[in-house]
């Protein structure tokens, strides 16, 4: 029986073709479209390996490529045995989208003679040595992709910088430099170099391993969220808006040391921009990400009051919104509940995000479900004719600002009557609060309903309010209006809107909507179109 014919590997996933490396030909690579020739291993060398027996000694050249950041990434990668072993095939079109990538600033001094501006390196090593005279000097080993020693420096290969310390040191450390590579010292690393990108250490196990204590971050947790406009997208502290952030659960199962980290989306609404031309200064990633930062807040248990925590310090919280693509804090965590708030810096600003936590004990991260829907996605109201009834009020200092039912001044609110005639059941009924207000000065609203008992039970507005309420839509939120759909038997009612805290003044619309129990009325004349009886409206002031 003859043997099925072998055939060789093909990558479904990073095919031989133009598709696997441009993705719209705005590149420089593009010019050598024409001639680009795929080949098999073995037609290189005759000997083909990925990686040599210790990958660590092999050198990443950038040579033609504008992509010195992702060789800058691969030649730190180099040194953990563990992270090569999960190499994976880039995506269709990569090799363009990662043309120039991110610019890891750096000035354009004469001092820096060949290194140019806008260019990434690679920090490979650390030494701390003690000079002749005594003193401590700190040298950073530096790896330009370019595969060149372009360094003039006073700690170039026979600068002066080298007379300060012994012979010793200084033939082991020049022993050591391989193409491309050089020492500078910790002032002139700091004076030549903008910004630093630094990985954490990855154990045997797979594990990020923290920088400060050693300790394995061996307890990780990730959930997606979204900043939507319009409903959940706050904005920073600076805005009312805030508390209408996405908000997660971390529960603190042991005393941890933890990370979190906010990685948003490239272009924050999901959409990849453009960018300005290489070594362009204006390409800074704000072209690409919005403005994000993260807060953590301690809460005492899960129902937690979200205005009077939202109020309190947090425990942890991000310096400032970062134009960065990611930003993460550092805590140490005692056991319990925690408040994490991802925020962009302006309001109503879309975008989508990546929540992760890392954490030496161990945790747990859900999602906190809005607790009331916007009144664009409110629950629609049956069909049938509606009665009608707004009842405008207000809120003052001293007078009718209460506050929620967490205050003893609870009872002063506002106070409106409701009535529901006597039927075939209950009505079906649509409560509505609307603040008089712009959404950047909204406060946070609610209301409650509470029934009066049928002969009275001797029981003033003031005392009423005090008893148990029938229904309530809370808690109270940083929104224009809120609304509740609900089904309320034949008696008197009174309705009660406040905001959270007292004192808080503001104008309000509070609509009352009651299904018409009976049938449509059907005109005699004009063709025998269908009537609607015109709803009752009545108007109250406080």
């Amino acid at each position: 029986m003859r043997e099925p014919a072998r055939e060789l590997f093909r990558d479904a996933a990073f095919p031989a073709s133009d598709s696997s490396l441009f993705s719209s030909f705005s590149t420089p690579l593009a010019q050598f479209r024409e001639e680009i020739t795929w080949r098999r291993p073995q037609e290189i060398c005759a000997t083909p390996r990925l990686f040599a027996d210790n990958p660590q000694e092999g050198q990443v050249k950038q040579g033609l490529l504008g992509d010195c950041w992702f060789l800058c990434a691969c030649a730190a990668l180099q040194k953990s045995q563990h992270l090569l072993d999960q190499g994976d095939s880039a995506s269709p079109g990569a090799r363009e989208r990662m043309c120039s990538g991110f610019p890891y600033w750096r000035r354009s001094t004469p001092s820096s003679g060949a290194l140019g501006s806008f260019h990434a390196f690679i920090v490979s090593d650390l030494r701390e040595l003690r000079g002749q005279a005594g003193q401590s000097i700190l040298l950073l080993r530096i790896q330009n992709p370019w595969g060149r020693r372009c360094w003039q420096g006073p700690w170039r290969e026979g600068g002066e910088g080298w007379s300060q310390v012994d012979a010793a040191d200084r033939s082991e450390l020049l022993s050591q430099l391989q193409e491309g590579e050089f020492w500078v010292e910790e002032e002139e690393f700091l004076r030549e170099f903008d910004e630093v990108t630094i990985g954490y250490p990855v154990t045997e196990a797979g594990h990020l391993q923290s920088l400060y204590s050693g300790k394995a971050l061996c307890h990780t947790q990730a959930l997606p969220g979204a900043w939507v406009k319009g409903q959940s997208a706050g904005g920073c502290r600076n805005n009312s808006g805030f508390p209408s952030n996405p908000k997660f659960w971390l529960r603190v199962s042991e005393p941890s040391e933890v990370y979190v980290a906010l990685l948003q989306r490239r272009g924050a609404d999901g959409v990849a921009r453009a960018r300005a031309p290489v070594g362009d200064p204006t390409s800074f990633p704000s072209k690409d990400y919005q403005a994000v930062g993260l807060h953590v807040w301690k809460v005492e248990k899960r129902r937690v009051s979200l205005p009077r925590a939202l109020s309190a310090p947090p425990v942890a919280g991000t310096v400032c919104h970062a134009y960065d693509r990611e930003v993460h804090l550092r805590c140490e965590l005692a056991p319990g509940y925690y408040l994490a708030v991802p925020s962009t810096f302006l309001k109503d600003v879309p975008g989508r995000f990546l929540l992760r936590v890392f954490s030496s004990g161990r945790v747990s991260l859900s999602a906190i479900k809005p607790a009331a829907q916007s009144p664009a996605h409110r629950e629609a109201s049956p069909a049938g004719e509606w009665e009608t009834v707004r009842l405008r009020g207000s809120w003052r200092v001293g007078r009718t600002a209460g506050g929620s039912r967490n205050f003893a001044s609870y009872p002063t609110n506002p106070c409106f009557p409701l009535s529901v005639p006597e039927g075939t059941g209950p009505r079906c009924v649509r409560i509505t609060l609307r603040q008089h207000c712009q959404d950047s000065k909204c406060h946070p609203i609610g209301f409650h309903v509470f029934q009066v008992p049928a002969d009275g039970g001797g029981l003033g507005a003031p005392s009423l309010l005090l008893q148990e309420p029938l229904l309530s839509c809370v808690p109270h939120c940083y929104t224009q209006e809120v609304s509740r759909l609900c089904h309320l038997s034949a008696g008197t009612y009174r309705i009660v809107p406040s905001t959270y805290l007292p004192d808080t003044e503001g104008a309000f619309t509070v609509t009352v909507e009651t299904r018409i129990d009976r049938r449509s009325i059907h005109s005699q004349e004009m063709l025998g179109q269908l009537l609607q009886e015109a709803s009752f409206m009545a108007v109250m002031k406080t």
